[in-house]
């Protein structure tokens, strides 16, 4: 006897796989390329106003979604699938701010890499990564700030929702607040569908991504010496939650 979550996921599969190109459905489970790893391929997405994912990742996110609006929290979808050229255009803008601020070019890429990641290099390439809030409270500005998720915070009750359910789903937060991770800053916000996410950064450790970076004719890379490289590579990209690596 099919169960109603059951059911309830076969729907949404099948209406995910409604709104794909009809060439696209046969690929639905196709594994990720250099170029999509990359955010310069043409991935395989749902098509919805409100985000774009892998299939299977919207699948699980309709899912959840859904089981919070029953417990009042309203998902209000931040940022999903960016490509490589999105993810230049928010280094350039903070870059270029930052530098008329009066940062020199290594702080203000330093800067930079509290929030944001080096074109190619961002999770949200893979269409597995989403940024989520609770739509809710009534917040006019500001919504990607730590302190909005804790104590007497608009997003308190969402935060604590997804502590207790995201994993259930397949949802992970990639950046937490463990005081011994390195790398980017702690982010309530971002989740990662792990069923995939975890395949894709393995193939992702497959490629020369220095080698790429070294080469990147982005603003301020002249200053990308071969150290703040490995230090990125290694604090940036991989100290994430240790569940999203194994």
């Amino acid at each position: 006897i099919m169960n109603r979550r059951t059911f309830s996921k076969l729907t949404l599969l099948g209406a995910v796989a409604a709104s794909l190109p009809l060439h696209a459905t046969t690929s639905f489970f196709q594994s990720i390329s250099e170029d999509e790893l990359l955010g310069k391929g043409a991935p395989l997405l749902t098509k919805t106003s409100a985000y774009r994912l892998r299939p299977e990742a919207a699948v699980a996110y309709e899912e959840m979604k859904s089981a919070a609006l029953k417990e009042g929290i309203k998902f209000q979808v931040v940022s999903s699938y960016r490509d490589y050229n999105h993810q230049n255009r928010i280094w350039e803008r903070k870059y270029k701010s930052f530098r008329e601020s009066g940062l020199n070019p290594t702080t203000a890429i330093e800067k930079i890499i509290e929030y944001s990641t080096i074109p190619g290099t961002s999770r949200h390439h893979w269409g597995t990564d989403i940024d989520i809030v609770d739509a809710t409270p009534k917040v006019s500005r500001g919504l990607l700030v730590p302190s909005k998720f804790h104590g007497n915070g608009p997003f308190r009750k969402f935060k604590e929702w997804m502590d207790k359910n995201a994993n259930t789903y397949g949802f992970y937060l990639v950046y937490t607040d463990d005081q011994n991770r390195k790398g980017f800053n702690y982010e309530p916000w971002h989740y990662s569908f792990k069923s995939l996410s975890l395949d894709y950064l393995n193939k992702y450790q497959e490629l020369d991504i220095k080698a790429k970076l070294e080469s990147a004719k982005l603003l301020g890379s002249e200053n990308f010496t071969e150290s703040f490289i490995d230090r990125y590579l290694q604090d940036n990209v991989m100290d994430i939650n240790p569940s999203l690596r194994s």
